[in-house]
């Protein structure tokens, strides 16, 4: 097995079984298990093992369930740890990935996606950025509960995004009205988020996702362009209306030759609080046809839930707190996480070209 003598010198029996597990662990986020080069050390502890780990994306909350399927099959206690450092070379700047979140319509909780993934993906153990590109309807700065915050610059060329838990940020919001932005044409609006992205001192980041405007009209097909993405996540609900305008979104990126990592089925269904049963309110299994129909994965059905809307009023990280929602989008970040790392590494990415049309 590659880097076994690389790592212990004389092969070990316990410690290659243990490499042996790890590469034959599968699940949706490890498809083709852990692999030893991943695997920096392994120590010998008074239980059992501790196994360090550095992780070429974003996944570190699936290290428990690896731990577990571990003690089955070894009977031996291991702990992981792990370290993000992702492999992948920089898409734009210092960046990463850069992920376009996305919707055909307005009021399908895009922007509510968009920042609960930034706050899952950075829970990961990434560092994370996002880009708030709704230039007429900015939503990232209330949904931060930063309304009254201001960039600043060290240089007087460039602005310092604002942070929160770690997490850069810059939006049309925190430079003009959002009673102003609202009335800007198609070109100016294309120019603002040109400069908010080119002219924005993001450091490195490991993922930058970028709150897209609602529709597919021109000036979401020119920004899409103008991003030099990784990748799509579409947002939709269970209607028929919201899938229709859904299927839109699909078509533009399919337009540009940009991958689509996937759907989110958000508002999906209801929880009861008193039987604990799934009322589907707005429709049923919309999402997982129209996934299913393109040949792209369902990534979440995520509830409608009033914590969510809650937490996200309030400007809350919703990554930390004890609700059954952030299951959705913890698992949501990794397979994204996953997807984006096996693409890089089998050099399927796709570039675009940063224009001024």
């Amino acid at each position: 097995m590659f880097g076994l003598n690389k790592l212990f010198g004389k092969l070990n029996p316990e410690k290659t079984a243990i490499l042996t597990a790890l590469s034959q662990y599968k699940s949706a986020v490890f498809p083709f298990g852990i692999a030893n080069d991943w695997v920096e050390k392994v120590d010998k502890t008074n239980g059992g093992f501790e196994v360090h780990l550095n992780l070429p994306f974003a996944a570190k909350n699936a290290l428990l369930d690896i731990e577990a399927e571990l003690l089955e099959k070894t009977q031996t206690k291991i702990s992981l740890c792990a370290e993000i450092a992702l492999t992948a070379k920089d898409k734009f700047k210092q960046i990463k990935h850069i992920v376009l979140v996305a919707s055909g319509k307005g009021g399908v909780g895009k922007s509510t996606s968009a920042v609960n993934l930034a706050y899952a993906m950075a829970a990961q153990g990434a560092k994370v950025g996002i880009l708030d590109a709704d230039i007429y309807g900015p939503s990232i700065p209330s949904l931060f509960a930063l309304e009254h915050e201001k960039p600043t610059t060290k240089d007087n060329k460039t602005l310092q995004p604002i942070v929160k838990d770690g997490i850069k940020m810059q939006s049309i919001g925190f430079l003009v009205p959002a009673e102003d932005a609202t009335v800007w044409r198609g070109p100016m609006a294309s120019q603002a988020l040109n400069q908010l992205l080119n002219e924005t001192d993001w450091g490195e980041l490991d993922y930058l996702f970028v709150d897209m405007p609602p529709g597919t009209g021109d000036i979401q097909l020119t920004m899409t362009q103008k991003v030099p993405a990784s990748g799509a996540v579409i947002i939709t609900t269970p209607q028929d209306l919201a899938l229709a305008d859904a299927q839109k979104g699909i078509a533009m990126f399919n337009q540009v030759n940009l991958p689509i990592l996937g759907l989110i089925e958000n508002m999906s269904h209801y929880i009861c609080g008193h039987c604990g049963g799934k009322n589907h309110v707005f429709g049923q299994q919309g999402g997982e046809r129209l996934a299913s129909r393109h040949g792209v994965p369902l990534l979440a059905e995520i509830p409608l839930d009033i914590e969510i809307r809650t937490y996200s009023e309030q400007g809350l990280n919703i990554a930390k707190q004890p609700i059954k929602a952030t299951e959705h989008y913890t698992a949501c970040s990794q397979l994204i996480a996953s997807m984006l790392h096996y693409q890089s590494s089998t050099d399927s990415q796709v570039e675009i070209v940063m224009t001024d049309d």
